[in-house]
């Protein structure tokens, strides 16, 4: 009789264009993230496997490094694992590396801290190419503005005025460690790293913030903002079409790419 088969603990990089999926979570009837890597996964593993993301990610956001984690028994060579799941995943996902990782890894609980780009077009024409891509903005922002502003922000706060829909379990404070706009040309690329997010958080204070650089909102407002722990006290909330999970930080190394036309 054959020995019992080792339980591997895989972490796998993974990239995607949000526009044509209904987020990150599985869900049953529609076309998410989760649901392809499962399915790609059990296509080459030849198993059934669940996987656990850094972070669920609203249909529309996109991914530069996302991260996420199984478990499996399958013998599986690592080092053919992200061409084997290239092959098989939609063009609008793909597989950036993949590595065994210990026992008792998970790409969420061992997340230390996360980081976020949001991308802007700040120019009056709208844009062909990059309509999916970043949110467009016609109104100039002053990116200085922007940034004194959001220094407010910076540090531990109770994000509740910057929340979506509330978590079912945990308080809404999070320790928010960058938040930063640069400026490129047409292109403004927002910067955030933090130790966890809530949902919608980082599009509300990002339309929060361009308001405030645009003239439209006063930029001392914000920590009154933060403090008021009111939704209707913030601004609005950014597309979808600009956010991009672009990596996260853990014990052994930090996962982080930029988008591409950065």
């Amino acid at each position: 009789m054959g020995g019992r088969a080792r339980v591997r603990t895989i972490r796998v990089v993974v990239e995607y264009d949000g526009t044509a999926f209904h987020g990150f979570q599985f869900q049953p009837a529609l076309r998410t993230v989760a649901g392809e890597l499962e399915r790609a996964l059990e296509s080459v593993l030849r198993e059934p496997v669940k996987v656990t993301a850094a972070g669920r990610t609203d249909a529309g956001v996109h991914a530069t490094a996302q991260v996420v984690s199984f478990r499996t028994e399958s013998p599986f060579p690592l080092r053919r694992l992200a061409p084997a799941l290239n092959a098989v995943l939609p063009r609008d996902a793909g597989a950036r590396e993949a590595q065994e990782m210990p026992g008792g890894f998970s790409a969420r609980f061992s997340a230390r801290e996360r980081h976020y780009r949001y991308a802007i077009l700040n120019r009056p024409e709208r844009p062909a190419l990059l309509r999916e891509r970043a949110h467009h903005a016609w109104h100039p922002i002053d990116v200085e503005v922007f940034n004194q502003a959001a220094g407010a922000a910076l540090g531990e706060h109770d994000f509740r005025a910057f929340c979506g829909v509330l978590p079912e379990q945990g308080g809404t404070v999070r320790i928010l460690h960058e938040l930063r706009a640069e400026r490129r040309g047409e292109l403004v690329m927002v910067r955030l790293r933090g130790d966890g997010f809530l949902h919608r958080m980082v599009r509300i204070l990002v339309g929060t913030l361009i308001e405030m650089a645009q003239g439209r909102r006063d930029p001392a407002a914000m920590p009154a903002i933060v403090a008021s722990r009111d939704r209707e006290r913030a601004g609005y909330t950014a597309p979808a079409s600009g956010l991009y999970f672009a990596g996260v930080t853990y014990e052994d190394r930090t996962i982080l790419a930029e988008p591409g036309f950065w």
